[in-house]
């Protein structure tokens, strides 16, 4: 059979899905790696910590030799750092005495694996021959969540079957969806986009591209902040259990912001996307504070899952903003949006604890966290807004 950029583009979508599980499957084992290893939480928070940390080390490093290394091999070894970190994650805590240095180790390589993945999907799909590129960026972006929703949803079912003690089993299975995924990359056609020897340079100096690089930021910080606590807010303000929350907080979101993703395809022949992002933005501006205003738990909880709904495109519209206003900027360019998108996504939940713990001043700390978080949506209708402003001083 002769593979097409159809089954390129089909491999993209399967490499966000691992993305969705590298960043999901150990969240839902933290309170059993306590129990069972002796975890603090502390060091739970430095696991979560030290995901992102790697892939901002490899969205950097990436910047500097994907290009010279190639597309291919690299996508290929993200594939496989991916699967190796599942399968060593489940051997290691089973062999090594010292449980905690097995999840670092773990972490630290299916990590470096996520990080390749978020600087090579983007442009892999954005080389692909259309004229819907923006559209094809959304819809690619939409199989993180629903590949979010997958791992949470099918790791659930396997816990209530088989028992949360043997998540080892379940780690070494969910590890054969990098590995399948790897072996096609091996052998579908891939196009290369190629930056300008001087973009680095000459992105640092624009000031368009900082507003980019802000934009990015304030992308991943308003996404995590939300989804990181969604959970919070289904268990604590509707008082169920764990693995109910799970269902109506990340999963709720995930689904929501998948039905943004998809949605926008359809509209993006009828209206601009710096338009559909000013209009986004202002729309998770008042989620957020209904989430974090309300009184109701229900109508915060909705809340909570519209957000998802009008954040969704704004992590894969800036992006493909970002290549109309710079076409040469190759991976070069998306290497660094990658890491200025997950710097923001290690401070947004960062800042949501500030919030709590210094501004005090709602029902709840959460809640107060949560208003503060609001102003990444704010400060994107201003980056917006120079943009606008720059293209038509230009013009």
């Amino acid at each position: 059979m002769k593979l097409t950029y159809k089954h390129t583009k089909r491999a993209c979508y399967m490499a966000y899905i691992t993305g969705a599980l590298i960043n999901n499957f150990a969240t839902l084992l933290y309170l059993t790696f306590q129990t069972a290893y002796g975890i603090t939480l502390s060091q739970v928070g430095f696991l979560m910590g030290l995901n992102f940390a790697v892939q901002i080390m490899v969205d950097l490093l990436g910047a500097h030799y994907c290009e010279r290394i190639g597309y291919r091999k690299c996508i290929v070894g993200a594939h496989f750092f991916a699967a190796a970190g599942l399968v060593l994650m489940a051997v290691l805590t089973s062999v090594m005495p010292n449980k905690f240095a097995a999840l670092i180790i773990s972490v630290t390589t299916y990590a470096i694996g996520s990080g390749l993945l978020e600087v090579l999907v983007s442009p892999i799909t954005e080389a692909l021959p259309s004229e819907r590129k923006s559209a094809n960026m959304s819809l690619l972006h939409s199989f993180y969540c629903w590949g979010s929703v997958l791992v949470v949803g099918l790791s659930i079912l396997f816990f209530s079957l088989f028992g949360t003690e043997n998540w080892q089993i379940l780690s070494c299975l969910w590890a054969l969806l990098p590995f399948v995924t790897m072996f096609i990359f091996m052998f579908v056609p891939i196009n290369t986009l190629k930056s300008e020897k001087s973009s680095m340079k000459s992105m640092f100096a624009s000031k368009t591209f900082i507003i980019f690089m802000i934009l990015m930021a304030c992308s991943g910080a308003g996404e995590i902040a939300m989804a990181q606590w969604a959970s919070f807010f289904a268990e604590s303000g509707l008082k169920v259990s764990k693995t109910v929350g799970d269902l109506l907080g990340p999963c709720l979101f995930a689904v929501f912001m998948g039905i943004g993703r998809v949605l926008y395809p359809m509209l993006s022949g009828k209206i601009k996307l710096a338009r559909y992002l000013t209009l986004s933005s202002a729309g998770c501006v008042i989620t957020y504070l209904i989430a974090s205003l309300s009184s109701n738990a229900y109508i915060s909880l909705m809340g909570c899952a519209f957000t998802g709904f009008f954040i969704a495109v704004a992590w894969p519209g800036v992006l493909s903003l970002a290549s109309k206003h710079n076409p040469t900027g190759g991976t070069v360019m998306f290497a660094i949006l990658a890491l200025s998108g997950d710097i923001g996504c290690t401070l947004g939940p960062q800042i949501v604890v500030l919030g709590a713990n210094k501004m005090n001043i709602l029902s709840s700390p959460i809640h107060s966290g949560l208003l503060l978080s609001a102003a990444f949506p704010v400060i994107m209708i201003v980056c917006l807004s120079l943009l606008k402003r720059r293209k038509h001083s230009r013009g």
